[in-house]
């Protein structure tokens, strides 16, 4: 029988750019995890400084990440758990003449403290792609870990079916999604049919996830006060069960849940979906380029 892995999935309000109070929240909620017998404790996106990019203090407080890196490395070597930090903004120099590069950077620190997987988000939603520089054409990476092997996503990346399949290709078995994903994230056509879209984008794209890939999802979104459009929703997700656990839109809190991961093995038996995926004259091998789709067609 494939292992039970017991995950903790902690939804926090980032304050605005106040660093070590939200380390020192999100360090409580890690310590309550591992006494509750938490393998995994997963922090959502941008948790360290909330997203404000064109706020002066901003870039400044970004150059401190490895500082935070390395605080998150100690916690998991003294609480014995593996940790995934959200994400961590870095800053980075680029190449002669160009400007320094934010990079939104998602890491898995294995119980030992040492940094065993690193993802740097590809999808940028709209509004980030002023100020970051996603990871391009790199391939979506697959890490062994003491829970299994391990894909890690970032927010936006949700909304892309190809990028769950790159991992699972590889066999990735738990894919790990940190968030700051909001309501007001829908335009006004959007919100006038329905003001809470977002939130039934987020509760349907995470279940078709899970069913469509035979994997399991934890999702760590940012809650907040309400009013200000925080979505919250973290949850940890399975084939046939759906949401194991699901946190409220608001509210910050945790919850920790056993990931009984022989459902995984029970769905990928009913759907085989990995299997088809292996075959060798498998029928969606092509890319997504105009230029691929028209040379696909010469050929019929």
């Amino acid at each position: 029988m494939a292992p039970i892995v017991k995950v903790a999935v902690i939804q926090l309000y980032p304050k605005p750019l106040q660093l070590e109070h939200n380390f020192n929240k999100a360090a409580n909620y890690i310590r309550s995890a591992a006494q509750q017998g938490a393998e995994l404790a997963v922090l959502p996106e941008y948790h360290l400084t909330n997203w404000l990019p064109k706020d002066p203090n901003f870039i400044g407080l970004c150059e401190q990440w490895e500082t935070y890196l390395k605080k998150y490395q100690e916690l998991a070597k003294e609480c014995e758990i593996c940790i995934v930090p959200g994400t961590i903004v870095e800053t980075h120099s680029g190449a002669e003449k160009e400007e320094d590069r934010l990079l939104n950077v998602s890491y898995f620190i294995d119980h030992t403290g040492a940094i065993v997987g690193k993802y740097v988000k590809k999808n940028l939603w709209g509004p980030e792609r002023e100020h970051l520089t996603g990871s391009g054409r790199d391939v979506h990476e697959v890490f062994d870990t003491p829970v299994g092997k391990v894909g890690l996503l970032v927010c936006w990346d949700l909304a892309f079916p190809e990028a769950f399949r790159e991992l699972i290709a590889q066999e990735a078995k738990l894919i790990i999604i940190p968030t700051f994903w909001t309501l007001r994230d829908c335009n006004e056509e959007g919100l006038a049919l329905n003001p809470s879209a977002e939130a039934l984008f987020l509760d349907s794209a995470l279940t078709a996830r899970a069913f469509e890939n035979t994997c399991a999802i934890v999702f760590a979104n940012a809650g907040g006060p309400p009013g200000r459009g925080y979505a919250g929703l973290s949850q940890v997700v399975v084939p046939f069960a759906g949401p194991l656990t699901r946190l409220g839109s608001c509210a910050e809190g945790m919850s920790v849940v056993d990931i009984d991961m022989q459902i995984l093995e029970d769905a990928e038996k009913n759907y085989q979906v990995r299997a088809d995926l292996a075959r060798d004259d498998w029928h969606y091998d092509y890319r997504h380029s105009k230029k691929d789709q028209a040379a696909n067609k010469g050929k019929l």
